[in-house]
């Protein structure tokens, strides 16, 4: 059983890292489209999640199981609209909320593509369950079994209970602790840390005074700051961002599978002839 601290060094990066994984992907997107599209397919995930009705822990969870695949990967390996169910199918099973069914698995993304994302795609969801379940390998060797998450959620509900009893307080950081999940500081920074980021802006938010109780905590706070202006600075990106107009194009100008794609990088050099997984995102992207 790997550790805390193990996880840490495997999963937390630095901007530098960010920057090298992506090297390939920004050379045909600007990091703010690259950032649009993590945000898009985030709230696909959220979507996806809230029509199968699971808990907000699955869809943390398979949001950063999301992020992780394309830190690792470029978008041109497997085709994100297959990568999303499929991180909602893991995370479902790992957070013990129970097994979706295949069926309805794909059902909810026939239904939740043709109600709510036909703008980006006007055909039917192309993906059937024995790509969800090929995707599932490519992304369980690249996880390298970590797949118990520490989220922020935790030490929140913690932070306030230690502040207090503040209903208002924790439900306005709850929903900052969500939105944080449209950017990278899940890859960033450790749970503790985005939780108390969070809390401080649902304070200033709804002008609570806790300068106290923040003064005596044993933190970084530049860090805290550092988080708190990437989560500001979402918010600046979401008051111009019009999906329903931007999205088609960043979708056409977006790397996608070839032909014959090359397996991720963990997979090694074996044969992809045979990968459904990559023959029908290159047919989808085609």
């Amino acid at each position: 059983m790997k550790t805390l601290s193990v996880f840490c060094q495997q999963w937390l990066l630095d901007r530098q890292d960010l920057q090298r994984e992506r090297h390939s992907d920004l050379q045909v997107l600007t990091e703010e489209e690259y950032q649009k599209l993590m945000i898009y397919f985030s709230n696909f995930i959220q979507a996806l999640g809230e029509q199968l009705k699971v808990k907000q822990q699955v869809i943390a969870t398979a949001t950063v199981y999301f992020k992780r695949f394309y830190v690792r990967n470029s978008l041109k390996c497997i085709d994100p609209l297959l990568m999303a169910p499929t991180c909602i199918f893991l995370a479902s099973k790992v957070e013990e909320f129970g097994v979706i069914s295949n069926s309805r698995l794909i059902s909810t993304c026939q239904t939740v593509v043709k109600n709510k994302f036909s703008y980006a795609y006007p055909q039917e969801f192309p993906y059937r369950i024995s790509h969800v379940l090929e995707c599932e390998f490519f992304l369980l060797e690249m996880m390298d079994c970590c797949l118990v998450l520490y989220h922020a959620y935790r030490p929140l509900v913690q932070y306030v209970h230690d502040i207090g009893p503040e209903d208002n307080l924790l439900h306005m950081a709850w929903k900052v602790v969500n939105d944080s999940l449209r950017t990278d500081v899940c890859l960033l920074y450790p749970p503790h840390q985005i939780a108390l980021a969070c809390l401080h802006m649902a304070c200033v938010i709804l002008q609570k005074d806790y300068k106290h109780w923040f003064a005596e905590l044993n933190v970084d706070m530049e860090k805290i700051l550092e988080i708190t202006r990437q989560i500001l600075n979402l918010y600046d990106l979401w008051k111009n961002f019009d999906e329903k107009k931007e999205i088609p194009a960043l979708l056409a100008k977006m790397p996608k599978p070839k032909a014959q794609p090359s397996r991720p990088p963990s997979q090694g050099a074996g044969s992809s002839q045979n990968d459904p997984t990559s023959q029908t995102a290159s047919s989808q992207s085609s």
